[in-house]
């Protein structure tokens, strides 16, 4: 099962990431080999966050992606689109929100979400 984790971090300078050292988050959890691919992208909303993930899942053999930064719920509403342009199935999609976490919190909270997310299920926020 390949799965992997992107990190979004409101460009970088939203307060509610000041105390986490995004690097860090993302290297533990490769190091570890939670995932089989860790990428970050600083506003997967908005219009270039559209074209990379259009192109990062196109034809892609993606069995479950995390995304690590604001609401699950509102990040299923916001990566409809680029999911629906080349077919990702949106339940293979699950979110977690990091926001006002430090470090270890950060990766605490990615690592449960891993666990807690069986193969097949989404965050159910696919509404």
């Amino acid at each position: 099962m390949t799965k992997g984790l992107l990190l979004c971090v409101c460009e970088g300078t939203c307060p509610s990431f000041q105390s986490m050292d995004i690097f860090e988050v993302l290297n533990r959890l490769r190091r570890e080999k939670v995932f089989d691919w860790v990428g970050l992208h600083p506003q997967l909303c908005s219009d270039d966050g559209d074209v990379y993930l259009r192109e990062l899942l196109r034809g892609a053999e993606i069995d479950r992606l995390y995304v690590a930064g604001c609401d699950p719920r509102m990040q299923s509403k916001l990566f409809r689109d680029p999911f629906e342009a080349v077919g990702f199935p949106r339940d293979k999609h699950t979110g977690v929100d990091i926001r006002n976490m430090d470090t270890d919190k950060a990766v605490d909270a990615i690592k449960r979400l891993v666990d807690d997310s069986p193969a097949g299920e989404g965050c159910g926020c696919n509404g």
